[in-house]
C-alpha cells in the first residue's frame, strides 16, 4: 500500500479540493433543491444532516474511496470480530462486545459470559442500593454517591449521568472527583453525611495517582466520620482490573466490579466504570444506553459507506482537517444536559488521534487529529461565535440538539432552538456588509447538524457510540492506533522524580533553568 499522501485517492482529493476551494455552500443549495435529503442520513431517533458542508456527491465519493483504499471495511470487521487491533499493545479492543449480542472471542475464549454476569451484578447492586436493600453502616440508607476516577474513569459516567438527570432517582446524589487538587475533594466532602454516603473507586490498575490519593483521602474522611476503619467497607466499592490491590484497599469481593484489558478507559462507560449511572438512573436504564450503542455497531457494520454516519462524519473531518488546513473542531450541543459532551469528546478524540507516528512507527507527513472544543448553546453564541462568523480561521462545528424538551417551561425550547437552526444558517449564508466593513459575514463556515427526538437513554447511546466510530475510522485513515495514549505517560513519570523533591527545604538545580526556578520558587512561597 503506498503512503497515505501518495495514494491515488488522496492525490485526487487534492485535486478536488483545488477546484472546491472557491465555492459556497449555499449555491451548492441553490443549484440541488433536494439537497438537505441527498445528505442527510437518518437511523432510529437520530438525524444527521451534513449538507451544509463544502461537499457535492463527487467529493462524498472521492472521500468514501480513500476509506476504501484505507481498508476501513477490513479494519471494522476485525475490530468486531476481537482481533488484536491495537497493535502496541497487543490486545484486542473490544468496547462494542460490551454493549453486544454475538460471541466475541479473545485468546480463545468467548467474553459474552463475563460481561453479562457483570451485567447482572450491576443490576443487582444498583437495585439494593436504590430500594434501600444495600445500606451504610449502622443501616442508613444511602443518599449520596462519590465516583472516583480519572479520565475515562471519570468523564464517561460524568457525561451520561448528567445527560440522563431526568431519569435519576431524585432519593440518589451523584458527585464526580476526578482533579487531584484537594480543593475539589474538600467542597465535595462539605456537604455529606459519612453514613449515607457510597463512594466508588475506579482505576484499571488501581493505581493511577490522582485516583488513588483522593481515595485514600475519602477512606480517612470515612473512618474519621464514622469512628472506625473497620466499618468502612460498607461504603465502599471499586471497579478495577486489580482485585487484589482493590482487597488491600479494604474492599470485599462483592464489592469489586471487573474491568478488562481489552477495554480503553476512554471506551469505558459500557463497562462496570458505568456503575454510578446504573445507581442514579438505574439498569433498566442503563441497558437502553447500551442498547442504543449497539443500535450505532451494527448500522456502522453493515452499512455500505456512502450511507454509514460514523463513516460520513469521520470523512468529512479528514476532508477539513487535512485538505483545507481546519486545526480545530468545535462541538456545540444546544441542551444543557449535553453540557460535559465537549470534555468527553476532547479526550476521546484527541487522546485517539493524537500520534504523530503510524502503526509501523514511520512518521507522518499530514496531520492526524484536530483540536476538539465547544460549550453549549446558547452560552457559546456569547462567548466564542464571534470567531466562529467572522474570525480569519475555517472551523467546523457539530450543532447537535433534541426535539422535545424534558421540561414544560413555557417557550424555552423554542428559543433555544430557533437560535439552533439560525446559527447554522447564518454560518453557511454569512450577510454583506450593512454600512461598514465591520458588519460582512463571510460565510461559508461547515456545519454538521445532529438532531434526536428527544434524549433519551437509547439515544445518548446512539450519539456516543456514532462519535466512538467515527474516530475509529479517521485513524484507520491516518494509519495510527486509535486505542493507546504514550504521550499521557510523560508527564506523569516526570511528576513522580519532582514530588520527593517538594518534600525538603533545599532548592533544586536537576530539571532546565525554568523548571528550577519554579520549582524553588514555590517551595519558598508555600
Amino acid at each position: 500500500m503506498p503512503t497515505l499522501t501518495q495514494s491515488p485517492a488522496w492525490q485526487a482529493l487534492e485535486a478536488h479540493q483545488r477546484t472546491m476551494a472557491g465555492t459556497a455552500i449555499a449555491q451548492l443549495f441553490a443549484a440541488d433543491p433536494q439537497r438537505c435529503g441527498n445528505f442527510s442520513l437518518r437511523l432510529g431517533e437520530l438525524l444527521l444532516d451534513y449538507s451544509k458542508n463544502l461537499v457535492t456527491a463527487e467529493t462524498v465519493r472521492l472521500l468514501v474511496a480513500l476509506a476504501r483504499e484505507r481498508d476501513v471495511e477490513s479494519q471494522t470487521q476485525r475490530m468486531f470480530n476481537g482481533e488484536t487491533i491495537n497493535t502496541s499493545e497487543n490486545r484486542a479492543v473490544l468496547h462494542t462486545a460490551l454493549r453486544g449480542a454475538r460471541p466475541v472471542t479473545v485468546d480463545g475464549a468467548d467474553v459474552m459470559p463475563q460481561i453479562r454476569a457483570t451485567l447482572g451484578r450491576m443490576r443487582e447492586f444498583s437495585d439494593a442500593v436504590r430500594t434501600g436493600g444495600i445500606t451504610g453502616h449502622g443501616g442508613r440508607q444511602f443518599t449520596d454517591i462519590i465516583n472516583i476516577g480519572i479520565g475515562g474513569s471519570h468523564l464517561g459516567p460524568a457525561l451520561a449521568t448528567h445527560a440522563l438527570a431526568p431519569y435519576a432517582s431524585p432519593r440518589l446524589r451523584v458527585h464526580f472527583v476526578s482533579n487531584v487538587d484537594g480543593a475539589a475533594l474538600h467542597r465535595t466532602l462539605a456537604c455529606l453525611d459519612a453514613a449515607a454516603t457510597l463512594v466508588i473507586v475506579v482505576s484499571k490498575t488501581f493505581t493511577t495517582q490522582e485516583t488513588l490519593l483522593n481515595a485514600r483521602s475519602v477512606r480517612a474522611w470515612l473512618t474519621e466520620s464514622l469512628g472506625s476503619d473497620a466499618v468502612i467497607g460498607a461504603h465502599l466499592a471499586a471497579v478495577t482490573a486489580n482485585t487484589q490491590l482493590a482487597r488491600d484497599f479494604g474492599l470485599t469481593e462483592s464489592r469489586i466490579f471487573p474491568f478488562w484489558d481489552w477495554v480503553g478507559g476512554r471506551y469505558s462507560l459500557w463497562s462496570a466504570v458505568g456503575l454510578p449511572l446504573a445507581l442514579a438512573v438505574g439498569a433498566d436504564n442503563f441497558e437502553q444506553l447500551l442498547s442504543g450503542a449497539r443500535t450505532m455497531d451494527e448500522h456502522f457494520r453493515a452499512a455500505p459507506l456512502e450511507r454509514n454516519m460514523p463513516v460520513i462524519l469521520a470523512l468529512l473531518g479528514v476532508w477539513y482537517n487535512d485538505f483545507f488546513g481546519a486545526a480545530s473542531h468545535a462541538i456545540l450541543p444546544y441542551d444543557e444536559s449535553l453540557a460535559l459532551l465537549p470534555a468527553y469528546l476532547q479526550q476521546l478524540d484527541m487522546e485517539s488521534s493524537g500520534k504523530r507516528v503510524t502503526r509501523d512507527g514511520e512518521p507522518v507527513d499530514y496531520d492526524t487529529g484536530a483540536v476538539i472544543w465547544g460549550a453549549a448553546g446558547t452560552d457559546a453564541q456569547h462567548s466564542f461565535f464571534q470567531l466562529l462568523h467572522q474570525g480569519t480561521r475555517l472551523i467546523p462545528a457539530d450543532f447537535i440538539a433534541a426535539c422535545q424538551p424534558h421540561h414544560a417551561l413555557g417557550r424555552h425550547h423554542e428559543v433555544l432552538m430557533a437560535n439552533f437552526f439560525a446559527q447554522t444558517a447564518a454560518l453557511m449564508n454569512g450577510a454583506p456588509a450593512a454600512g461598514s466593513a465591520h458588519n460582512a459575514f463571510p460565510g461559508n463556515r461547515p456545519t454538521n447538524s445532529i438532531l434526536v427526538e428527544k434524549l433519551t437513554p437509547h439515544a445518548l447511546g446512539l450519539l456516543l457510540a456514532l462519535y466512538e466510530h467515527k474516530v475509529f475510522v479517521q485513524n484507520t485513515i491516518w494509519g495510527v492506533n486509535a486505542f493507546d495514549q504514550p504521550g499521557v505517560e510523560l508527564g506523569k513519570r516526570l511528576a513522580n522524580r519532582i514530588l520527593p523533591e517538594l518534600a525538603g527545604g533545599d532548592p533544586v538545580s536537576a530539571y532546565d533553568a525554568s523548571t528550577n526556578g519554579l520549582i524553588n520558587f514555590y517551595k519558598t512561597h508555600r
